[in-house]
């Protein structure tokens, strides 16, 4: 190891530490982390490090005790990275590694303007400090005003809290998949069974208010006078590129590049079909949040689980994860880097899951054709037929 290395991390990883970030990997690819991010935390008013990992468009948390925290960082500089930045309250340093392994360390006094009251300095470190939100309390948003989010001054309407954390953590998911998507010319966006259409709301003001993205969203529904409404609302804020439009999401069909598809309030069945959609046009994003899965709650059946299956709500939950990890597989067989992760509680729904594919770059017909004879064995093991499944296997947009 090299000393001063060594010299450098014992002097900084202690509370006095602002952050230490790693990156200019050594080795590129989406299973590769471009950027690790350590800041000190107090858990339970014991210090500890927490380790951000960058990883595509993944992002993992671990904490570490400081020993162990020097040892990791060492590691990743000798194998990983090729930079590394330390803020201290006491001191400066980069560490830049050269092809060959040479490591160059200097290190220097902070700038007056990086010295923080010590008060701050508790609260950023607390692990538990205020949540901070993309679109914040006390800034007024025209649409959460009008459906009833927020009050004209910008405040959050006690009753509607839920559904303002849910928009934000919606948000946190757009902006994870922001490098996804094209840098120039529109990014096309379709909402499926967009409903009353919050988030698809949200999804325009975050992309093109404030991220500054030339954005086209349309949402689709089959309710006549919600897509009226909506329609309504987005004149009304001038957003020029959100349509919404009556129709069925088996039935519709897009002339132009599609870059991402959403579907939050798509039920049972009708989220296999917007995610066909999604495959077929090669999007390079879907967010899915499924909800009412019935369709393999009626089909399962397997006589080695039956104990388990004996139980109504057993069987009802067992059957509505399996029917989501079943499309998450069969979009990791299309191409697609899938994740299931958690979610806020829809308003339509107990579900809380929500399955994000990113598309993956290049052909992996092999790896492809594995993942769905996985399926195809597990599905033939519980004694199922998802809709999903038997699409793509017989080509078809519709049900017969």
């Amino acid at each position: 190891m090299n000393e001063q290395l060594k010299v450098l991390l014992q002097d900084t990883v202690d509370s006095g530490l602002y952050q230490i970030i790693l990156s200019n990997p050594r080795h590129k690819g989406e299973s590769v982390p471009f950027k690790v991010k350590i800041r000190p935390v107090l858990v339970k008013e014991r210090l500890l490090f927490q380790e951000t990992v960058y990883q595509g468009t993944k992002v993992f948390h671990e904490n570490y005790e400081d020993t162990s925290m020097i040892s990791r960082i060492e590691e990743k500089l000798t194998h990983d990275f090729k930079q590394c930045e330390v803020e201290h309250k006491a001191c400066r340093a980069v560490v830049l590694v050269s092809k060959k392994g040479r490591m160059t360390i200097s290190r220097r006094q902070p700038a007056q303007n990086v010295t923080q009251p010590e008060e701050m300095r508790k609260m950023q470190m607390s692990h538990n400090r205020v949540k901070r939100y993309i679109l914040e309390e006390g800034i007024p948003v025209p649409f959460l005003i009008d459906l009833g989010v927020q009050t004209r001054d910008g405040k959050i309407v006690h009753a509607r809290y839920d559904k303002f954390r849910q928009i934000n953590r919606f948000l946190e998911f757009i902006e994870d998949i922001l490098p996804t998507l094209p840098k120039e010319g529109t990014v096309r966006i379709l909402d499926f069974g967009c409903g009353k259409s919050y988030l698809t709301f949200a999804m325009y003001y975050y992309l093109h208010c404030l991220k500054k993205y030339d954005v086209q969203i349309t949402g689709l529904d089959l309710k006549e006078d919600v897509i009226e409404n909506c329609n309504r609302l987005s004149r009304q804020y001038g957003y020029d590129k959100l349509m919404f439009l009556k129709g069925d999401i088996a039935d519709y069909e897009m002339r132009d590049r599609v870059d991402m598809v959403v579907t939050l309030h798509a039920c049972d069945t009708a989220t296999d079909y917007a995610l066909l959609k999604a495959v077929r046009w090669n999007v390079k994003v879907i967010l899915s949040v499924p909800c009412c899965q019935h369709e393999v709650n009626r089909q399962i059946h397997n006589k080695e689980l039956a104990s388990v299956l004996g139980y109504g709500i057993i069987k009802e939950r067992m059957s509505a994860l399996i029917t989501d990890a079943v499309r998450a597989e069969l979009l990791e067989a299309q191409g697609y880097e899938t994740s299931i992760l958690e979610f806020i509680d829809m308003e339509h729904t107990p579900k809380n899951l929500l399955i994000r594919a990113v598309r993956r770059p290049g052909e992996q017909p092999l790896k492809s054709l594995a993942k769905m004879e996985e399926v195809i064995r597990l599905a033939e093991f519980l004694q199922i037929e998802p809709t999903l499944l038997k699409l793509l296997c017989d080509g078809s947009d519709r049900e017969a």
